[in-house]
C-alpha cells in the first residue's frame, strides 16, 4: 500500500496543536515536504491562563449539550477569537526564538481546539479561526483537518499516524512498533515496516488518557493535573472498579474507533479518597492500553510514548510492569514527546497543500485514502513581534 507519496519541495512550516488536556498551545517549526522530514526547528509551549482553560471548558460544555451540529453560538465565537489570538502569540514567540521573520515561513498547520467529537453522528468540531490567524501572521494557514475524513466515512481521528510512519521510518530501530500518545484521550499507532520500507499502519483511540486524571486532580487537589504521578502513587488501586470500567464494549470493538474527551469520566471512582481514586484511574488508563494489544496484527517489538502522560511516573511505571517489551518515552530515540503532535500538523499542512492523503481506511475507517484541510490566505499585513 503506497501511502506516503513522492518527494517534493521542502517547506518551512509551523505546526500548532491544542490538545484535549487544554494546557496550552504547542508550536513547532518543521522543514518538510509532507513525505520526508528534513529537519526540526525549535518548539515551545505557550501555557493557557486559568481563564482561558475555563473558557475552553465552557465551550466544551455548550458543544456537548448539542445533540446535532449547530450554528456557532456567540459565546463560542468569542472564545474562538481568543483561542486564535493565543495561537498567533505562540507563532510570534516561536519566531522570536529563531530570530526569523514571518515571511520566511511558507505555511502554518492550525489544528484548533476540539470541543466535541461524535463520530457516531458524523460530527467533529474544532474551533479556531484560520482566516484570523492568517491575517495576524501574514502566513498561509491550513486548518479544519478532520471534516473531509468524516465526509468520507471516517472517524475523523487519529490523524497523526502518517507522521509517526514518517518519523519511525527515519529512525529504523524496529520492524514493528507501537507509538502511544498519552494525551487527554490516549491513542496508539501500530506500525510495521515491510522490506520495501513502506509502512503498514493501524491506529485508534485506546481509551481514556490524562483527561480523567486531570479532572480528578482538579476536583480533589485544586491542581490542574497529577504532577509527576505523585497523587496516584500514594493511593491503592481498586481492582474491582477498574474491571467494572473495563467492561464497556468499546475495548472489544475492532478499530478504527475514536473517542470524545468526556466519553470516560470519574464517576466510577466517586467516594474513593483522592489518592485511591487517582491510583484507580491510572490503572484504568494502563489496562485500556494493555487491551489495545488484542487489536494488533502482531505484537510490537517496543512501545514509545509521547504526550503529557509520559511525564506521569506512575503511568509509565505501571505500563512497563504490564507490557512484555520495552516501554520508553520517544526522547530515547531522538523525538520530542511534547512537540510531536504540533510537528505532525505542520507535516499534515504540507500534505494537504499537495493533495496527499491525511487519513486512511486503517487509521480512521474512511472509504479510501483521503486528503483534507481548508486553506486561508492572509488579507492584510501581519502585526510585528518584539
Amino acid at each position: 500500500m503506497a501511502i506516503v507519496g513522492d518527494p517534493g519541495d521542502i517547506k518551512c512550516v509551523i505546526g500548532l496543536m491544542s490538545g484535549t488536556s487544554m494546557d496550552g498551545v504547542d508550536a513547532a517549526l518543521v522543514y518538510t515536504d509532507g513525505v520526508r522530514v528534513e529537519r526540526l526547528g525549535p518548539s515551545l509551549t505557550l501555557p493557557y491562563s486559568s481563564d482561558m482553560r475555563d473558557a475552553l471548558k465552557e465551550a466544551i460544555h455548550i458543544a456537548s449539550a448539542a445533540a446535532i451540529p449547530i450554528d456557532t453560538p456567540a459565546e463560542i465565537k468569542l472564545i474562538e477569537q481568543e483561542l486564535t489570538d493565543w495561537h498567533a502569540e505562540a507563532v510570534f514567540e516561536l519566531l522570536s526564538v529563531t530570530g526569523q521573520p514571518a515571511s520566511s515561513v511558507d505555511l502554518i498547520g492550525f489544528h484548533g481546539q476540539t470541543i466535541t467529537h461524535r463520530p457516531d453522528r458524523g460530527w467533529t468540531w474544532q474551533i479556531g479561526d484560520g482566516g484570523r490567524l492568517a491575517g495576524q501572521t501574514g502566513v498561509k494557514v491550513i486548518n479544519d483537518f478532520r471534516s473531509a475524513d468524516m465526509t468520507a466515512g471516517g472517524e475523523g481521528a487519529p490523524l497523526v499516524p502518517i507522521y509517526h510512519a514518517a518519523m519511525f521510518a527515519r529512525a529504523q530501530r524496529h520492524k514493528t512498533v507501537a507509538v502511544l500518545n498519552l494525551g487527554g484521550v490516549a491513542n496508539v499507532t501500530w506500525l510495521s515496516f515491510e522490506d520495501d520500507g513502506e509502512p503498514r499502519m493501524i491506529a485508534f483511540d485506546t481509551g481514556p488518557g490524562n483527561a480523567v486524571l486531570d479532572d480528578w486532580a482538579q476536583l480533589h487537589t485544586n491542581q490542574a493535573f497529577d504532577q509527576d504521578g505523585n497523587l496516584s502513587a500514594r493511593g491503592i488501586s481498586h481492582e474491582e472498579v477498574v474491571m467494572g470500567m473495563m467492561a464497556t464494549s468499546y475495548f472489544d470493538d475492532p478499530p478504527p474507533k475514536s473517542l470524545d474527551r468526556d466519553d470516560f469520566n470519574t464517576q466510577a471512582v466517586r467516594g474513593l479518597s483522592a489518592e485511591d481514586g487517582a491510583a484507580t484511574l491510572a490503572d484504568f488508563i494502563v489496562e485500556s492500553v494493555v487491551a489495545a494489544q488484542g487489536h494488533f496484527p502482531s505484537p510490537p517489538e517496543a512501545w514509545y510514548v509521547c504526550g503529557g502522560g509520559r511525564h506521569n511516573a506512575t503511568l509509565m511505571r505501571r505500563l512497563r510492569r504490564r507490557m512484555p517489551v520495552l516501554v520508553d518515552p520517544v526522547e530515547v530515540i531522538g523525538m520530542r514527546g511534547d512537540a510531536l503532535e504540533a510537528e505532525a500538523f505542520a507535516f499534515l499542512a504540507v500534505r494537504s497543500e499537495r493533495g496527499l492523503p491525511l487519513s486512511f481506511p486503517e487509521t480512521t475507517g474512511c472509504k479510501a485514502p483521503t486528503t483534507g484541510g481548508v486553506a486561508h490566505l492572509p488579507k492584510k499585513r501581519p502585526r510585528t513581534f518584539r
